[in-house]
């Protein structure tokens, strides 16, 4: 029996991309107030299993629900609660500013410096400092943490991660992942987190998974 309130149900989900299968989930459900860890090697499904938990792409046969969103809920509506980090995220050719604030705008939200310079502080970014800096004067590790900001910022129900931490410095590594374990437990936030580092996932997730040619191949919970 699925637990109800849950945060999201699989129900026969498939991805097939030129006839070839690379997701296959006949029924998962993940609960609410969580932080998830899924690991497996490239190539095994994890990647697209976060899109389809993002929205960004449909099945190719099967469901996902979201929370008690009906079929005639629209995307737009759950990408405002639900946001994708990319291994590579990209930046707007813009200020620091520019870039955390756009989500803020386009939904049309006030104080927007101030709830920017809160979300850098999060991720270590002084906003004395980095606020009106351009996005070709940051390192790869600051360039990595401004599109965290930029996420952080908009507060979501729901935080997927893909391999946030996997071409960073020391530093950066723990000042994501601090920033992100911030927002789960002062916000709520659910964490939904794609990592090859299997020591932290363990740490840090209530429950984990991995994932092997696109199927799941073993949970620490009842899926």
């Amino acid at each position: 029996m699925i637990p109800v309130p849950f945060l999201y149900l699989l129900q026969n989900v498939m991805v097939q991309y030129a006839g070839q299968t690379v997701l296959h989930i006949p029924s998962m459900h993940i609960p609410e107030n969580i932080i998830l860890g899924i690991s497996g090697h490239n190539g095994s499904g994890k990647s697209t299993l976060l899109r389809l938990l993002a929205f960004l792409e449909h099945p190719t046969q099967g469901r996902v629900r979201f929370r008690q969103a009906t079929e005639n809920t629209s995307r737009e509506f759950l990408r405002r609660r639900i946001t994708l980090l990319a291994q590579s995220p990209y930046l707007l050719k813009r200020s620091v500013l520019g870039n955390v604030a756009y989500g803020l705008k386009i939904r049309k939200e006030k104080q927007v410096e101030e709830k920017v310079s809160e979300a850098l502080d999060m991720v270590g970014l002084s906003p004395a400092r980095f606020l009106r800096r351009k996005w070709h004067q940051l390192s790869g590790g600051e360039r990595q943490r401004v599109a965290l900001a930029s996420r952080l910022v908009l507060r979501p129900d729901v935080l997927l991660l893909d391999e946030p931490t996997s071409n960073l410095d020391q530093e950066s590594t723990f000042l994501t992942r601090q920033a992100v374990l911030q927002a789960h437990e002062h916000w709520g936030t659910n964490l939904i987190m794609v990592s090859h580092d299997l020591e932290w996932l363990a740490q840090v997730s209530q429950t984990t998974l991995s994932m092997h040619k696109g199927r799941i191949q073993e949970s620490s919970y009842d899926i």
